[in-house]
Order: structure tokens, then sequence, then C-alpha cells
């Protein structure tokens, strides 16, 4: 029988555990805390923040929401970053994306101390993942691996097929399951034979942004499906996946939504906290 892997409830157990860890870290004289800034209107962007706030204030993590309207210059925006770089209040920056058009996300994310990047975005951050050092890690490919991990399949000597290439998710969590003896295919639009590569994967995780674009009968039988993607329909929300097909045949497959939605969140407190206790380390 397929498992329905249940991203809600491994995203409770991980809160529950960071709630712990904030609390010893008050204990100690610290609180950890979030500063998120959201530029515009966009209301995607301000759901996840609302979902964002209400998961830290159950972890025990103060979160600063900063609201900046759409005609926020890219200036003014650097230099609120910079401000809070140097707030030892604030062991946690997050830019919430998209920005607006005139504003240059890559240099936003370059601005921010990669001490305080828990998104995992910073160069410095990328190098460093990509090296195998230390580092923050974006929160996506980290709940991914978790909900990976949590079927109990070891990701060492597995094929894994990685659908969709974007520095949020498709090439860290390819580094990822790198690391963890994956050998890894990433695909892409332009991949030929796309459903011969999915058909090979003992693991799949789907992050090209195209609503039920993989087939359920693309997938091998017994392999882990991680569906990244979220895309509104005329019959409601879907993934990448065909979900109603696939989940005939895989082993493990993640919910649309409620399955790397939550990680992801719980992936940020956490960083956040181990924010928080680097400061420690450091006095």
């Amino acid at each position: 029988m397929t498992q329905i892997i249940d991203g809600k409830k491994l995203a409770q157990e991980c809160n529950q555990r960071t709630a712990q860890e904030a609390q010893e870290l008050k204990k100690k004289g610290v609180t950890p805390a979030l500063a998120v800034l959201l530029v515009g209107e966009n209301p995607a962007s301000q759901v996840y923040v609302r979902n964002k706030e209400k998961a830290c204030k159950k972890a025990g993590i103060e979160s600063h929401l900063h609201r900046l309207p759409d005609t926020t210059s890219e200036k003014d925006l650097l230099d609120l970053i910079g401000t809070l770089n140097e707030d030892r209040s604030v062991h946690g920056i997050l830019v919430q994306l998209p920005l607006p058009k005139h504003i240059d996300a890559m240099r936003v994310i370059e601005a921010i101390d990669p001490k305080k990047d828990v998104d995992g975005f910073h160069p410095i951050n990328t190098g460093r993942h990509l090296s195998g050092l230390p580092c923050f890690t974006p929160c996506t490919p980290s709940g991914i691996m978790a909900l990976i991990d949590s079927t109990g399949v070891d990701p060492a000597g597995k094929r894994a097929c990685v659908v969709g290439r974007s520095n949020i998710v498709g090439k860290p969590v390819a580094i990822m399951l790198l690391a963890r003896h994956a050998t890894v295919t990433i695909c892409h639009s332009k991949t030929p034979d796309l459903d011969k590569e999915v058909g090979r994967a003992d693991i799949v995780v789907a992050a090209i942004g195209r609503p039920q674009f993989i087939q359920g009968s693309w997938i091998k039988k017994g392999a882990v499906v991680i569906d990244v993607g979220i895309s509104r329909t005329e019959s409601g929300l879907a993934g990448d996946v065909d979900f109603e097909e696939a989940s005939k045949r895989a082993l493990a497959i993640t919910p649309v939504p409620g399955g790397v939605g939550p990680m992801t969140i719980a992936m940020l407190l956490k960083n956040t906290v181990e924010a928080a206790r680097r400061t420690l380390a450091r006095k």
C-alpha cells in the first residue's frame, strides 16, 4: 500500500524540537528572532508570510515583519537590510520573493549577512554547500530530504531524478542527494525522453512548476515521489505530478497541499534557531 507522506505531521514534530531548542536558548539570554521583509502586495507572498509568522509564534521565535510598498526603491531595501545586518537582536533575515521588477533580487540576496541568511540563498552559503562545508541550506530542499528520510528509504545507491533546475530547489536538492550517495540526474524542459529518465528513478523530486506534468505511468513501481509544485487549476490546487495515477505505483508520495510546504517553513524555523545558537559561540 502506498504511503502518503504527511508533511504536516512531520513539520509539527520538527517544530516541537525547534521550540524546545528555542526555549533552551532563552534560558541562556538569547531569544531567536527572524526579520521578514515583504515588498508589495503579492497575494501568494502574503499567505506565505502569514504562515511563517504563525509558525514562529508557536515555536517561540520572535517575528519582525517589515511591510514595504511596491514603490520601495532598491536602495531603501538595501539600506534596511544593512540595518538588520547590524542589529544583534535579529538572527535571521528573510526577503520574501518575488520582488518588484525594478529591484534586483540577486543584489538584495547578496546584501544579506551570510550568517543571517536563513533562506540559504546567499552565494557564500551556496558555495559552501557545493563544497560540503557547514552552511545554511535552502529550506525547501532540506525539507525534501527530511520527507525522503521519513519513508525509511536510504538514498545511498539509489537513482534519483530531479525534474527542475532552479537555484531554490532543483540544484541544491541534487547536491544533497549526491552527498547522500545517490546517483542523480537533473532534468528540465529541454530534456529528451523525460518519461524514461523519470521511469528509471527510485527517487523522483518534481519541481518543474507545471501542474500534473509528470504522468503517473512514468513512475517506477516502488519509487519515492516528492512533489514540490503547487498550481491553481480549475479543479483546485495541483502538484507537478498526476497524484492519482502516481500513487498507484509509488512506494511513497507527498500530497499537494500538505507535503513539502509545511516542511519548508519548519526548516526555516530550524535555521533561525541555529543562527541564534551560533551567536552564543561567537560571544
